[in-house]
């Protein structure tokens, strides 16, 4: 009798499986293969729970629920349009090849819905699965860059659009915020209000000048009702734009509601850059850049804590400024009369961004990258055919020099048209044949008693005293390092560009400040690296700490404009160059580049809601257009 019912016992055991890999409306997962003989040395017991075991795994169903989604022309026949979601779920049970269904439309779904499913605002989409749905891939938090330091709850809170900020200090400057930033978090018009209804501002200092060391960190809270207020602390007025920027991310429109919300509120957000500079390169030389033009990227910068423009303003293509010093420059150097700044299309840009919390850093690059000053005036050239780099030999090569730096500087630190601290004076690329070649100029440098490295290192430190006595401290590209080291003043700032290059390990190791932009990554005409290359990039890779917090002041994403004007800027820039503002923003440890693929794809979707033309994340050369249609979430 007991081998009998061993025999029963076995052959449900067998049925069980068969069953349990052939389930209708489940893909199929291979069972492991059972040996008689480990059926046989089973207790009576053991069997029995194997049977239920199986028997369980059999009739196991999971339906995943995707919130405005659907698989499109991808059904079956029949429906269950007016139907509860729970009729709905029976009605493709009983419904031969169906594995799901959309809601509330009730048009029923193969089986194989998953493997296209995409977004569509109508309807949700429930699918039939044989495992549990895992968490979804999720944009958390919601924050480009990533904070410091945060915590939240899991509450959804409701936003008045007509609430209220106020301040412990009147600034104008905060006062225009405000109306930036309403505009910024209400975009669509309400059917209600909310229970979050004003904002309160203690803010430190509202007259501290914008400079490289100016404090950008704030402290946000978020209450989860409307029994508290939400609060803004800052030291200067550039923390509470970066706080008002963060509060702009996590105040969402509901378009079901037709209201605003914060989800997962309590918030506490305490935040400040890893780095304090963090900059775009903008190169107005090779096409010019409009003033609108270039006003359109300082708001886009901000929305990604990116706070400096470095501007490349002249090269060898073209001198687009008009020096009110030496006017031929602009006049016989521009590509033509419309394409040029005036000193006040100069102080328009600076203050727009002033406004913003951006500085404007200036490059006016020498001895190279300057044949276009020699149309105006060709007295600081070598010769008509041999225009550059700058010629050494004469006074009048330093004068205007020094009539065009003070164009900017206005003579004293902290002062003029474009009153940061930190001027660019390049110093990178210079073949000094045209030195050697010219009779004029090798009579002189023999007379001196100098080789052409020697006539280099003089010309690169008479324009950085020229420099320095106007109040201003020196940027440089990373060639004066590489030829002059310590010799160079110690003021000296050393942006790194070379490709495998460590100079900044050298350079900070001898107690000289550095930036980081390395070419082969954070080089944005570059257009097959992408965002995960530029995110991998860590600025202190073999920097001792100690060294990366004081002497590594930031970097940034360089702009170069061969290929780029008005055009295919914001594409070109946009969505890699917030990559690189999250690396100089956010903590070090902050790196899996899985983790932030979701809210790459929700920050490059939020410029496209404010009008920037960030091009698709996934682009395999970038700024190309969309490959198909399709949410700008999974593209």
């Amino acid at each position: 009798k007991n081998v009998a019912m061993k025999a029963v016992t076995l052959a449900l055991i067998a049925l069980a499986c068969v069953c349990a890999g052939h389930s209708l409306h489940r893909p199929t997962t291979a069972k492991p293969h059972i040996k008689r003989e480990d059926l046989e040395s089973l207790s009576r017991e053991e069997l029995m729970s194997m049977i239920l075991k199986e028997t369980e795994e059999a009739k196991a169903q999971y339906w995943w629920y995707f919130k405005q989604a659907d698989c499109a022309y991808d059904d079956v026949p029949g429906g269950c349009a007016g139907k509860t979601v729970d009729e709905c779920k029976s009605i493709c049970l009983s419904t031969s090849g169906c594995g799901g269904f959309n809601y509330p439309h009730g048009i029923l779904k193969k089986t194989d819905c998953l493997s296209h499913k995409a977004p569509e605002s109508t309807v949700d989409l429930y699918v039939l699965e044989a495992t549990p749905q895992p968490p979804p891939a999720s944009n958390y938090p919601p924050i480009w860059p990533y904070p410091q330091s945060f915590t939240n709850g899991s509450t959804t809170v409701s936003v008045d659009p007509n609430f209220k900020f106020s301040a412990s200090m009147q600034s104008d400057d905060l006062d225009a915020a405000f109306k930036r930033f309403d505009a910024l978090f209400f975009p669509h018009r309400a059917m209600g209000g909310g229970v979050l209804n004003n904002v309160a501002i203690m803010v430190q200092n509202v007259t501290e000048q914008l400079q490289l060391y100016s404090d950008e960190s704030y402290s946000l809270y978020i209450p989860a009702d409307g029994t508290a207020t939400i609060t803004i602390t800052a030291q200067t007025v550039f923390g509470v734009y970066n706080a008002l920027q963060t509060l702009s991310q996590l105040i969402v429109f509901n378009f079901d509601t037709q209201t605003y919300q914060v989800s997962l509120a309590p918030w506490r957000i305490t935040d400040f850059p890893r780095f304090k500079h963090r900059e775009v390169l903008l190169d107005s030389s090779r096409h010019f850049e409009p003033v609108q033009t270039i006003k359109n990227l300082i708001d886009s910068l901000t929305y990604a804590k990116i706070n400096v423009i470095h501007w490349h303003i002249v090269d060898s293509q073209s001198f687009p400024f008009d020096s009110p010093t030496y006017p031929l420059l602009g006049q016989k150097g521009s590509y033509s009369p419309q394409e040029r700044y005036s000193m006040d299309d100069i102080a328009d840009v600076v203050e727009y961004a002033r406004q913003r919390g951006v500085r404007i850093m200036i490059e006016i690059d020498n001895p190279g990258h300057a044949a276009s000053w020699c149309a105006g005036y060709p007295e600081v050239c070598p010769t008509p055919t041999c225009l550059q780099p700058l010629n050494p030999a004469t006074n009048a090569t330093f004068d205007l020099m020094d009539g065009l730096f003070r164009d900017f500087t206005g003579g004293v630190r902290g002062g003029g048209v474009v009153f940061d601290n930190m001027f660019h004076l390049g110093g990178d690329e210079v073949d000094t044949s045209c030195w050697t070649n010219t009779p004029a100029i090798a009579d002189w440098m023999k007379q001196q008693g100098f080789s052409a490295d020697q006539t280099y290192e003089y010309f690169v430190k008479r324009a950085q005293a020229i420099t320095h006595a106007q109040g201003r401290d020196v940027v440089g590209w990373e060639e004066i390092w590489n030829h002059f080291g310590t010799e160079l003043d110690k003021s000296t700032i050393i942006q790194q560009w070379l490709g495998d290059s460590t100079i900044a390990r050298n350079a900070t190791a001898h107690g000289y400040r550095v930036l980081i932009s390395t070419a082969d990554v954070w080089y944005l005409p570059h257009l097959l690296v992408t965002w995960e290359t530029m995110y991998a990039v860590e600025p202190c890779d073999g920097i001792p700490d100690a060294q990366c917090d004081t002497l590594v002041l930031g970097g940034g994403g360089e702009m170069w404009g061969e290929t780029v004007d008005t055009s295919d800027l914001a594409q070109t820039v946009w969505p890699r160059l917030a990559a690189v503002a999250e690396r100089l923003w956010s903590p070090r440890g902050l790196t899996d580049v899985n983790d932030a693929r979701p809210r790459m794809a929700a920050f490059r979707c939020l410029l496209n809601r404010r009008g920037i033309a960030a091009a698709p994340v996934k682009n395999v050369q970038a700024r190309s257009a969309p490959p198909r249609p399709g949410s700008c979430y999974l593209q």
